[in-house]
């Protein structure tokens, strides 16, 4: 191993002024990474149209065990009682929901 290497005062304001002109990218991601969308309204026409509902259980049509949460278009991490779905733009579903357009995850 090579002892550590002494920094000038010159290379320490260097490296300081590269990270602080990445602070503002990093910010804003993790704002986007943290920030929760609003959730999708069963009234909405976008909702209707593919027959959501927010409780798999009281879908017509709906397979037993089928929810948004085991759906391949379902974004949300595993155990999150809502996320994204690929279906609707800037909205979250509940884990527990079902649609019409419901796809088994491959």
């Amino acid at each position: 191993m090579s002892p550590p290497q002494d920094l000038s005062r010159r290379q320490l304001l260097r490296r300081l002024a590269l990270g602080a002109s990445f602070t503002p990218f990093a910010l804003m991601s993790l704002r986007q990474a943290f920030a929760a969308q609003p959730l999708l309204a069963v009234t909405a026409p976008e909702a209707k149209a593919v027959n959501y509902v927010e409780d798999a259980k009281s879908a017509k049509g709906a397979a037993a065990g089928d929810t948004c949460a085991n759906c391949a278009l379902y974004q949300g991490a595993n155990g999150s009682l809502q996320g994204p779905c690929q279906l609707f733009k800037d909205k979250d579903v509940k884990a527990a929901g079902w649609c019409s357009s419901w796809a088994g995850q491959m």
